[in-house]
């Protein structure tokens, strides 16, 4: 098959949508939201406010810190939506400061021009590094009594870093114009996930991985319930495969009461306790049981 194409047509937060997304092998796969065609499928998830759970968002323990500032942007931008354009603010001002610590170190700009954007920088960064500490804290009392019912105990959610300041931006202004990139500020900081004061990157085994990260998603879900009054769909995809008995009935109870939760497995005997409505899929059909 050469091209795929899912269509839903249903009501969110009380309006009436249709949605379409067509996938292909030799052409960019396109989005459209009652009719209109989105610039990227990524859309959709902020305009349903839709958070997933798959294996491969292990990343966000697993991998390096760029991913976790990823992670914690787009978080930003669904529990804070008037402060989602910060980041991309943030990124400008330092592209700009950056380019200018080029011109210095190629001797067509003197350093004095480096003046406005630092600023900027400092300026910028100061209000970013708020924003992802307010989202940071929103989460990270909910992940950790959610990881504590499914069974990651002690974890803890924190942000790290500073935001940037004149003097630390002075202090390394000759390194940084020998590198021509800026050497502090919110595009090298950190989000900390740890279990029993263990960094669960190094230290964490897959199933402790796994476990954080469900927490994570579940924990910004009830976030932006809070923040938004809006009930995310929470999408879970091959969620139940490492979790016991005791764990797959605490995920229902925490599921139970809040919005739509779509969760597949690759079994109906999987599921702890009988689904509102259960689809099968096989070969390819889709048919309810």
């Amino acid at each position: 098959m050469d091209a795929g194409r899912v269509a839903l047509r249903g009501t969110h937060d009380a309006r009436a949508f249709e949605v379409d997304v067509t996938v292909s092998r030799d052409r960019p796969r396109r989005a459209r939201l009652n009719g209109d065609t989105l610039r990227s499928a990524e859309h959709l998830r902020h305009a349903f406010h839709t958070l997933v759970f798959t294996p491969d968002r292990l990343a966000v323990v697993k991998g390096g810190p760029a991913v976790r500032r990823a992670y914690l942007d787009r978080s930003l931008a669904r529990i804070s939506p008037a402060k989602a354009a910060l980041p991309t603010e943030y990124a400008t001002a330092l592209g700009q400061r950056n380019a200018a610590l080029r011109r210095v170190a190629l001797g067509i700009s003197s350093r004095d021009a480096l003046a406005p954007w630092t600023a900027s920088v400092v300026e910028a960064g100061a209000a970013l590094v708020a924003a992802r500490r307010e989202a940071t804290a929103l989460v990270a009392s909910r992940f950790a009594e959610l990881a504590t019912r499914i069974g990651l105990e002690d974890a803890t959610l924190a942000y790290e870093g500073d935001p940037p300041s004149h003097t630390e931006l002075e202090a390394k202004l000759a390194r940084d114009v020998e590198r021509g990139f800026t050497g502090a500020g919110p595009h090298l900081h950190d989000l900390r996930i740890e279990a029993s004061a263990r960094d669960l990157r190094t230290y964490g085994s897959q199933g402790e991985q796994r476990t954080a990260v469900l927490a994570l998603v579940l924990g910004e879900a009830q976030a932006i319930v809070e923040r938004t009054g809006v009930e995310p769909l929470v999408l879970l995809d091959d969620v139940l495969s490492e979790l016991d008995g005791d764990r797959r009935r605490a995920l229902v109870e925490i599921l139970v009461g809040g919005g739509q939760t779509v969760i597949t497995a690759t079994a109906a005997a999987a599921l702890p306790v009988e689904p509102a409505q259960l689809l099968i899929v096989e070969d390819g059909d889709v048919r309810e049981a």
